[in-house]
């Protein structure tokens, strides 16, 4: 249950907005020798893959195989060629697909879909995640299939495969069992197996479960290493192959990765957590021949860096900003010299940043320049403030147009809470086309806050709403608007709440323990939990944050549902949520309109047709961000 937010720097010489078109790099790679990086980049619908040089982001050659495809997975294999899917939406396939210097061609083709794709150490087979006869797109957050039928019988499976590379294959056989869902792996330095995430059953559900195993090559048989007691990620064996490291914390979606770097024996054994108590959040891991590499959130800042198990974490580069590559936040080069990875910030809209990590001569830098000329829609701030012994941070973004006069002088303000909880907003462009860059045109200030529950302070920090949603976590968010209200012209008479999936619940919560906020915009929230447990498609989340199901502990999940204190919520609202929703079903949202129109508090509900989590369609998504910016106009800019 996630929601982040975006921003960018407004040149003197800049055109105007409207006039130019956001560069998109999708995907990153970067290659073993750390001189080439791999991007899908359009400046259009239509994406294609792009190779530049690190040494100064000059582009060496562009592939596009198919001009009705999108294309991902890029990858490198040892010796510098490239794999990445081809996929085709008219014919229902992906082909998995090889170049080398001068040629493009298709190994595997899939019916399905299918991610993933790695090149074994000696440079042969391609290792493959797919799913075969895929009902729905991969991952809780896509529209799920329709619940008619008979149910929960019959689940989409996604299983690892092996391909020789030197020829086309005629058949397409999948490696490991079937029942067994594969999440992510890697490949053991021999080349004899994987180490894997894997879970029994719907895979939509059971990652919250998922063991850590090793997977034989050649057979696909299954083996545990470890059953560690926290969500786990990005299993990655050492270059000598005798250990394992991930990323295990409390997480509540899949790719929302966060929490503290474990290792453990490749032969199996009780997992050992090499960065206990750190007050940061790790969020990818690599293991290169220099060792382990790391990018982590600490505050305000992301960082790359070095781990020694045992010792903090070295930054070899840091930034307010977030970043992204195809595996994970950065990628790194086989000797764990070169990062790479699209940094973007509130002001700044995407680069590709790479270069050597801890150089003070160069370093990691800046070299693409396509979207130097995209203004920034707004200024943005980092915001620190201490609350019940806790350190917390948030963002605040604020209008660069003059604001029109009022009889206080001051602005009004919107916080949005982002999703998870376990997650951040982070630092990202504001896209033209978002709610935030829309709030902050309509004359808003912006309070992204990331309170307890949140990354960037380490997991006791993380783990500090167990058993307390919107308790603490409430707390923080409201002296953050304090904390703002003394270094900003924010109007506290009018103020506005919003968010989606986990914000959607803290919004719909809020309504119940406070009336200092004057209109609210809720999206897929959760208005009470023990409906929820019964109803959504991933209940499994739950149990690392309320300790036990819901049918065994049914007052802890009572007592923080909304709709028990119906009661008192005064403040209008706006709900929104997708009809095909699995991780917050839209009947969550029906109860909550259900109970304020009850009780004559102003409410409207829109349901999405067709649409999955947090309703991210183009026109859908448009409609979604016009009727907010008129909710809170008539509610919080004309609140007496």
């Amino acid at each position: 249950m996630r929601l982040t937010v975006t921003a960018a720097l407004l040149l003197a010489t800049a055109a105007p907005a409207s006039a130019q078109t956001l560069h998109q790099y999708g995907g990153l790679a970067l290659s073993p020798a750390g001189d080439r990086t791999a991007t899908i980049e359009s400046s259009g619908a239509h994406g294609v893959v792009t190779l530049r040089s690190v040494a100064d982001g000059r582009v060496l050659r562009t592939i596009d195989p198919c001009a009705t495809c999108s294309y991902a997975g890029l990858n490198f294999a040892p010796n510098g060629d490239l794999v990445f899917l081809v996929r085709d939406s008219a014919a229902g396939n992906v082909r998995l697909t090889y170049a080398d210097a001068k040629t493009t061609r298709t190994v595997a083709t899939i019916a399905g879909i299918a991610q993933t794709p790695r090149v074994s150490p000696d440079g042969k087979r391609i290792a493959l995640l797919m799913t075969l006869g895929a009902a729905k797109e991969s991952g809780a957050t896509q529209a799920g299939i329709r619940m008619i039928g008979e149910i929960g019988e019959k689940s989409d499976e996604q299983r690892l495969a092996v391909f020789d590379i030197a020829k086309a294959a005629t058949t397409v056989t999948p490696l490991s069992p079937a029942g067994r869902y594969v999440y992510e792996y890697d490949w053991t330095p021999d080349g004899r197996g994987f180490v894997a995430t894997t879970a029994l059953g719907n895979g939509d559900n059971n990652w919250w479960v998922a063991t850590l195993d090793a997977i034989d090559a050649q057979t696909g048989a299954v083996r545990s290493i470890a059953k560690p007691a926290t969500q786990i990620n990005q299993p990655r064996v050492s270059p000598d192959g005798r250990t394992v490291a991930y990323v295990g914390g409390l997480m509540s979606d899949f790719g929302s990765i966060g929490g503290d770097v474990f290792t453990v024996g490749l032969a199996g054994g009780t997992p050992r957590n090499v960065t206990a108590g750190a007050k940061s959040t790790v969020t990818t891991i690599a293991w290169t021949r220099g060792g382990l590499r790391t990018v982590t959130l600490a505050g305000d800042q992301m960082q790359f860096g070095t781990l020694t198990p045992g010792q903090p974490v070295l930054p070899g580069f840091a930034k307010p900003a977030s970043s992204s590559a195809g595996d994970g936040r950065a990628v790194f080069s086989a000797d764990g010299r070169i990062a790479a990875a699209v940094v973007q910030d509130y002001e700044h809209a995407p680069a590709i940043y790479a270069g050597p990590l801890g150089s003070r001569e160069q370093g990691v830098k800046q070299i693409t320049h396509d979207n130097d000329a995209m203004p920034a829609l707004a200024a943005a701030r980092s915001i620190s403030w201490k609350n019940e012994g806790f350190d917390v941070q948030g963002w605040l973004l604020a209008p660069r147009t003059a604001l029109g006069t009022t009889p206080t002088g001051k602005a009004p303000m919107i916080t949005i809470v982002h999703g998870g909880p376990a997650a951040a907003s982070t630092p990202s462009y504001l896209y033209p086309t978002s709610l935030n860059a829309a709030l902050v045109k309509a004359g808003y200030y912006v309070f992204l806050p990331n309170p307890r529950g949140s990354y960037g302070q380490g997991e006791a920090f993380t783990a500090a709403n167990k058993r307390d949603f919107g308790g603490g976590d409430l707390r923080d968010v409201l002296a953050g608007v304090d904390a703002v209200e003394r270094v900003a012209p924010v109007d506290d008479k009018r103020l506005g709440l919003g968010g989606c999936s986990y914000g959607g619940f803290m919004a719909m919560w809020a309504n119940t323990q406070t009336n200092r906020f004057k209109g609210i915009v809720a999206g897929a929230g959760l208005s009470n939990w023990v409906s929820y447990y019964g109803t959504n498609g991933i209940d499994q989340w739950l149990l690392p944050f309320f300790g036990k199901s819901m049918y065994d502990d049914m007052k802890a999940y009572e007592d923080v549902s909304a709709i028990y204190h119906a009661k008192t919520a005064q403040t209008p609202t706006f709900i929104y949520v997708g009809e095909r929703d699995i991780e917050v079903p839209p009947t969550q949202s029906i109860e909550w309109w259900h109970a304020l129109k009850d009780r004559n508090v102003p409410v409207s509900l829109v349901i999405y047709p067709d649409a999955g989590h947090c309703v991210t369609g183009p026109e859908q998504s448009a409609d979604v961000r016009q009727r907010s910016i008129a909710w809170f106009d008539k509610y919080v800019k004309n609140a007496k």
